[in-house]
């Protein structure tokens, strides 16, 4: 399994149901983080010197240190999850975020909202990983409402929840504070409602909240977390073309799964 962060609970997941399957038919999961492009090429150059027979890879903005191509040539069984790369010898996981996205920043706006912030991951504005679309998802909502973009309301916080919380609490200091925010995580966006109430405002009244990813954890904090992501988290079928693909006498064709999103409503927006 080759990831390009840890502490992600997306991946932790999805690592869940790589180790049942392979406890099932008696492999064993080795995990190699590619957060630069230094460690992406080492990953690479383990894959081509055998260290696994197949391997499941969402490694986002360094991708393209992991020569795919070369993978392939060495026979390597692979399942990539990304939503633009081409699917040639591998099979490829698609996550359609944008429109999720963009239906959740409606549906702040259109309820009143208009000084939406955006508490995005340290990488989330640069035009590569799956991050980039949330970033995208929020300028195409101003610009569909007539909002003009605030820079003062565009921070990094959505990595962890202490940065989500300091994000969330430097926002609310601005002269205009927030009246919405829209995090990229669902944990940043819980940090964000206990930064909200610890200010003395409410959620939803004085600042809706949004997060990203559908978390179990947003069903049970008060209020409810509405959220962008699957309706139900299950990466069995992504597990099983990597199996299926491992398993068969001669290489399949290459096939691709999408991953459905949508807007789950719930009472912080």
């Amino acid at each position: 399994m080759v990831v390009g962060s840890i502490g992600v609970p997306t991946y932790d997941e999805m690592a869940r149901e790589l180790h049942a399957a392979a406890d099932r038919t008696g492999y064993g999961v080795i995990v190699l983080v590619a957060d630069s492009p230094a460690r992406a090429a080492h990953a690479h150059a383990l894959l081509r010197r055998g260290i696994a027979d197949g391997a499941l890879i969402w490694a986002e903005r360094f991708l393209p240190a992991l020569d795919l191509d070369s993978l392939v040539r060495s026979r390597l069984a692979m399942t990539v999850i990304d939503n633009s790369v081409v699917p040639k010898g591998f099979d490829v996981v698609r996550v359609p975020e944008r429109q999720a996205c963009g239906e959740a920043l409606d549906h702040m706006i259109t309820s009143g909202r208009r000084r939406v912030a955006f508490v995005g991951h340290r990488t989330g504005r640069e035009p590569d990983g799956e991050a980039h679309e949330r970033y995208v998802a929020y300028l195409d909502a101003l610009a569909r409402h007539g909002l003009a973009r605030d820079e003062a309301l565009i921070f990094a916080g959505a990595d962890d929840r202490v940065a989500g919380y300091r994000a969330v609490e430097a926002l609310l200091r601005l002269p205009e504070p927030p009246d919405a925010v829209f995090a990229t995580s669902d944990r940043a966006a819980i940090n964000a409602m206990w930064a909200i109430r610890d200010s003395g405002r409410s959620v939803p009244g004085d600042a809706a909240v949004v997060g990203v990813g559908n978390l179990p954890e947003g069903q049970v904090v008060k209020p409810a977390l509405s959220t962008a992501g699957q309706p139900h988290l299950d990466y069995s079928g992504v597990v099983q073309l990597l199996f299926d693909r491992l398993t068969a006498d001669h290489p399949p064709a290459e096939r691709e799964l999408v991953l459905p999103w949508s807007f789950i409503r719930r009472e912080s927006a």
